[in-house]
């Protein structure tokens, strides 16, 4: 037997500092010390056993003057002693000695104290030796009639784990077992022998089921878990068994543990896909979400009732459950709320919009009466986006849903007013009889609104959308209302009189170019005067954006004014009427382009704003036809050809998201059958049981058996050269948020290596969990040893170590082996992610860290862009419509999240040298931003790494 299959079940914690004592003081201390003595000797003996010592000699010792003891805690550390001590002989014959141990545990079986009785039963569950076990099977068999419910449970587990192991000692276990069961109440030592009957003989546990399946509903949870599992597993290997059960799993959904019904439902959903049965279990799940407080509870419930969507049941049984599925939205957690609403957004259809839209616009409200928190704000341009795509899907639902949202621009949430623009400025273009109901809203919302971003976009639309004379005039009288007095600088300096003299200069600093959302440059200056101005609060919001030194809004009323004097003109044909609205749209340039000029504001007039007014009021003066066509008509046909690109993009992914659900099968798809089916091909027969059993023991087989080409021996890393006297090697496996190596040690050498010690240490954001035990390896042994390497975030780590050990007989000091670096791939922490183009710009923004990469040998853009995406696990956000085409430059926006919910952003901007050939590689740069340095370097060393394996 290997050290690593002379497994220890009890786990205890090993003072590694301390220096072991000698055998001699040990049996001294065991032999005379008093209790409290003992104890402490006792402990340092199981730690000696569990490093690999054997001592032999103090066995006896033990047994004569510890054994007899009726103290509680030596009771206890005789247990974990008599399970981890050696109780055969080399050749694998039972000690003579353990004939007295073996009858210590036959008294301590009949002990008074109900404790002693159930810990040694306990304790017998990990006995492998039958010969120890024969003589105690009366005992066991009696405790199963013990007053005491602790002593019968740990009765019930210790028969199941001999039955199991050794059958022949007690052949009529389930037997014994099913007559218990029948006249027992306590609810745990039911659960432990009815699971008992599960594994041991299922079709006695059916007939126990079969006599009290009207009773279900009474038993403990526990019982109830446990029952719903053999349901499953019983229908699963025999489907004609469904209908003899579907009624009790009905029943177990109205239990009054939350387990149990989450238990019910999933096993409901696996048995049966009438439409009754998948109301139910989805309407159990929505009942659980609410009720639960746990967030981590609600996500995971969610999940499951988003899979239910992809059921192949008709997908209205779900959509009728959508306003159940909005109380949800109750939870005040953000993420929660997200999932909600997506889905929600992905049942809803023509029947429930109108009460989806209805929900939506009081919750939207409700935002609004709730004092702010930082979540509110997200919550709310979360809603917003929903009532957009409602909108956008189902035209009829806009005209309920935009006065609403308008009230939203004057928000000093400039991101939920940023959305509610973007949302209007679509409606106002796709939905021609809204035109006259937005443009009113956005006339009455107009003073109000408090961003200089949200100003812009408002003045856009209403020049762009403003097309009675009655609406024009009335985007002036707003203008005029927002701009106050004018001319401007003689008002102000009349404002200011005696504090500032207009002569005075305002030092500025160095200018700071800017690229704005269309993708031109606009320059802004540095503030370098903090000068407080009067009764700023009293200002009309244009005249104190113009103040602050932000021209580009300036610019954005020029051609808003522009767009609408030309339409006047064309709808008004009195002359007089006119020149006099062209001459205030001029003058109002005029006075800004003065201001600008001016030392007032605190940031002076870039030279772009003042080319763009100087150009408005050139148009103006002139009034050319040309100019009104490109003014009038084509800023709206760039916004439809935008629209529409984005609408299609909408359509074709909702398109693959349908063909996914529909699975069609053609006439020439091989047919499967199931008794030549492979195991790894069963995925939609697996066992859902023994799927989260392996999934929470972190073991890698499923995903193995499903790549055949998947195998360990690809996971393995040389960490020895062969001639070294220990070889080792390590398989390291990567599980989320944790890694486990598992190192094989040979011993190459004819001696016996004693305290053979992996010794490891980490780089990055590592930590080592627990050190590895030591272990003595006989000559030409080898064990398996385990260490866990706990991950904190996503970023390039290094493990690396020794093996240190002693040669026994030899008076040299300690050996030592070197091993190789273990590198941690940052890959296995990466995946690929979405958000919109304004989060990524946000992003973009906010982070700090950025690394820039570029060095290959590829020559073709696309075929690099391919690259990059496959080696880093980095999703695309840029459409393939924008990187279709061929002009030799290339510009994309690439976007992962880690499994810690790192943002990883990059943006490749590459192009193809034509001076230097066809065969030239290609240039550029990848910026890659991050919010931590480390995960920016890892991701830069990631792409260097994969390019360089290309150049090779």
């Amino acid at each position: 037997m290997t050290a690593a299959e002379n497994v220890c079940y009890t786990l205890i914690n090993v003072p590694m500092d301390s220096e072991p004592p000698s055998e001699i003081s040990l049996k001294n201390d065991l032999e005379k010390g008093d209790v409290k003595l003992k104890t402490e000797a006792l402990k340092k003996v199981i730690i000696m056993i569990l490093n690999g010592e054997k001592l032999p000699g103090l066995l006896m010792t033990i047994i004569r003057f510890v054994l007899p003891l009726q103290d509680h805690t030596i009771k206890k550390l005789l247990l974990v002693f008599w399970e981890i001590v050696p109780k055969t002989t080399p050749d694998g014959r039972l000690l003579q000695e353990m004939i007295l141990v073996c009858d210590a545990y036959r008294k301590d079986l009949q002990h008074p104290n109900e404790f002693i009785r159930g810990s040694t039963l306990r304790f017998l569950c990990k006995l492998k030796e039958a010969e120890l076990l024969e003589p105690l099977m009366p005992a066991i068999r009696a405790c199963l009639e013990h007053r005491h419910s602790y002593v019968r449970r740990n009765a019930v587990l210790a028969i199941y784990t001999i039955y199991r192991n050794f059958e022949h000692l007690i052949p009529d276990a389930p037997e014994l077992i099913h007559d218990f069961l029948v006249n027992e109440k306590d609810a745990s030592c039911k659960r432990n022998a009815f699971m008992m009957l599960i594994h041991a003989d299922q079709d006695r546990a059916l007939d126990y089921l079969s006599t009290c399946i009207d009773q279900v509903q009474t038993f403990g949870d526990i019982l109830q878990l446990v029952i719903v599992e053999l349901i499953y597993k019983v229908c699963h290997a025999n489907p004609s068994e469904r209908a003899r059960f579907i009624r009790c799993i009905y029943n177990l959904l109205q239990s009054s543990s939350p387990a149990v019904k989450y238990e019910a439902a999933g096993t409901l959903v696996t048995l049966s896909s009438a439409p009754t049965a998948i109301k139910a279990a989805a309407q159990c799940y929505i009942d659980l979400i609410i009720k639960e407080s746990d967030n981590n509870v609600k996500l995971i419930v969610l999940d499951r009732l988003i899979e239910l969507k992809e059921h192949p049941s008709p997908e209205r049984v779900l959509q009728d459950l959508v306003m159940d599925i909005l109380r949800v939205l109750s939870t005040p957690d953000l993420e929660v709320r997200k999932k909600t609403l997506q889905l929600a957004l992905d049942l809803v259809s023509s029947r429930n919009v109108e009460e989806l839209v209805i929900v939506l616009k009081k919750e939207v409200i409700k935002t609004n009466n709730v004092t702010e928190h930082e979540d509110t704000d997200k919550y709310r341009q979360l809603l917003v986006r929903t009532l957009h795509s409602c909108s956008v899907r189902f035209p009829d639902m806009a005209a309920n849903v935009i006065p609403v949202l308008m009230e939203f621009l004057s928000d000093n949430n400039e991101a939920a007013a940023a959305d509610v623009l973007e949302f209007v400025r679509e409606a106002i273009q796709r939905f021609d009889n809204l035109r006259p109901l937005i443009v009113e809203k956005m006339l009455e919302v107009f003073h109000a609104i408090k961003s200089v971003k949200i100003y812009r976009g408002a003045l856009w639309i209403l020049g762009e959308y403003c097309s009675t004379k009655e609406d024009i005039q009335s985007v002036m009288t707003e203008v005029r209302r927002s701009l106050g007095e004018i001319p401007i600088v003689e008002s102000e300096i009349k404002k200011e009189t005696g504090e500032l003299k207009p002569e005075e200069e305002v030092p500025v600093g160095p200018a700071q170019k800017l690229v704005t959302e269309m993708g031109t440059y606009a320059t802004q200056s540095a503030l370098s005067s903090s000068r407080p101005a009067k009764k700023e609060e009293d200002r009309p919001p244009l005249r104190g954006f113009l103040l602050d030194g932000d021209f580009f809004v300036a610019a954005s009323l020029a051609t808003t004014l522009t767009k609408i004097a030309l339409r006047y003109v064309s709808l008004v044909q009195e002359k007089k009427k006119q020149n006099s609205f062209i001459a205030e749209a001029m003058l109002l340039m005029a006075t800004i382009l003065h201001l600008g000029k001016s030392s007032l504001p605190k940031k002076p007039i870039t030279d772009d704003d003042v080319d763009r007014i100087s150009l408005c009021l050139k148009v103006l003066s002139e009034c050319s036809p040309l100019m009104n066509d490109i003014f009038n008509k084509e800023c709206r046909q760039s916004l439809s050809h935008m629209l529409s690109a984005k609408l299609e993009e909408e359509k074709l992914s909702q398109k693959k998201e349908s063909e996914k659900r529909n699975v069609t099968v053609q006439p020439d798809d091989p047919i499967s059958f199931m008794q030549l089916t492979a195991k790894n091909e069963m995925s939609s027969k697996e066992d859902q049981f023994q799927l989260s059993l392996l999934a929470a023991m972190g073991n890698t087989q499923r995903k193995e058996a499903a790549d055949p080409l998947a195998s360990k021996l690809n996971k393995v890393t040389q960490l020895t050269g062969f001639s070294d006297p220990v070889y080792a090697e390590a398989y390291v496996h990567v599980n989320q948020y944790d890694i486990v190596l598992d190192v094989l040690v040979v011993n190459q050498t004819s001696d016996t290596l004693q305290n053979c010690t992996l010794e490891l240490a980490t780089l990055g954001d590592l930590k080592l969990v627990e050190k590895p035990s030591p272990l003595t390896l006989a000559p030409h042994d080898f064990a398996n040893i385990k260490a866990n390497v706990k991950v904190a975030s996503t970023e390039n780590g290094i493990i690396f170590g020794n093996i240190v050990y002693d040669v026994s007989g030899a008076a040299s000091d300690r050996n030592c082996v070197v091993l190789s670096d273990i590198h941690i791939d940052i890959m296995d922490y990466i995946q690929p992610a979405s958000c919109t183009d304004a989060e990524f710009r946000q992003m973009w923004a906010e982070f700090e860290w950025e690394n820039k990469v570029m060095n290959t040998n590829i020559i073709d853009l696309n075929e690099y862009l391919q690259h990059i995406l496959k080696s880093t696990n980095m999703k695309c956000l840029t459409p393939e419509k924008a990187l279709s085409g061929y002009c030799g430059f290339m510009a994309a926006n690439l976007y992962a999240r880690s499994i810690f919910g790192e943002d990883a952003l990059a943006n490749v901007s590459i192009e193809k040298p034509i001076h230097l050939g066809p065969e030239a590689p290609v240039t550029g740069h990848i910026r890659i931003r991050a919010k931590s340095q480390g995960m920016a370097l890892s991701l830069g060393d990631k792409i260097n790494l994969s390019q360089k394996k290309t150049s090779l």
